[in-house]
């Protein structure tokens, strides 16, 4: 096995932070997680539209990767790795389900205390309830695809990384779930704030 810098876990690369944890670096993984979680958990909350769900997902996505560090191969960025492992997790908890996810997202407490601090800017704009409720009406594969595109800045062809599918999917997915999200939110078309729906202030290019 190749040797691992020694460096402080807080200056070291995503890439060479998974290698470490590999090879038994106690800090590694947290030092990761706590780089991306509020990213990570945005994917999950916008996909899911409940926190307690989304808190459940983010927690089994954490342990999946945790587990798969190992077997991470690189020819990808580390955060989108780390996404698709979120999306996937989403995925199975609402196949587990059997249901779509629910519009209600509980009370105040709960979000308060499974949320990362970083503000939401849909809610500068009071949008985040109606994209959310919105969002929750779309299939899975297009609600993904909307998520990574418009509300986390990722590119088409890094979104199709993600989702692993060709990037003429992710555009075919995103034009079908815009056009069934516009109805819905016509009443937010002429207020000011960001083109996409609930975009990351400066995008969000996955490093």
């Amino acid at each position: 096995m190749a040797s691992v810098s020694t460096r402080p876990v807080d200056e070291t690369p995503d890439k060479e932070l998974l290698a470490r944890h590999a090879a038994g670096d106690p800090h590694a993984f947290a030092e990761l997680v706590n780089r991306h979680r509020d990213r990570m958990w945005a994917v999950a909350v916008r996909t899911l539209g409940d926190p307690e769900e989304a808190a459940d997902a983010l927690q089994d996505a954490c342990l999946s990767a945790f587990r798969a560090a190992g077997r991470f191969r690189g020819d990808a960025a580390v955060t989108t790795w780390l996404h698709r492992i979120v999306v996937n997790a989403c995925l199975d908890r609402i196949r587990r389900k059997s249901v779509r996810p629910a519009t209600p997202m509980g009370d105040d407490a709960t979000f308060d205390a499974v949320a990362p601090k970083a503000p939401d800017p849909t809610d500068a704009h009071g949008v985040a309830l109606d994209v959310r409720s919105a969002l929750a009406v779309l299939p899975f594969e297009q609600r993904a695809a909307l998520v990574l595109v418009d509300m986390m800045g990722y590119s088409v062809d890094d979104a199709a990384r993600v989702l692993e599918v060709p990037p003429g999917t992710i555009k075919s997915r995103c034009a079908r779930g815009r056009a069934r999200l516009a109805p819905l939110l016509t009443h937010h078309r002429n207020r000011p704030g960001p083109r996409n729906v609930g975009g990351v202030e400066g995008g969000g290019t996955p490093r």
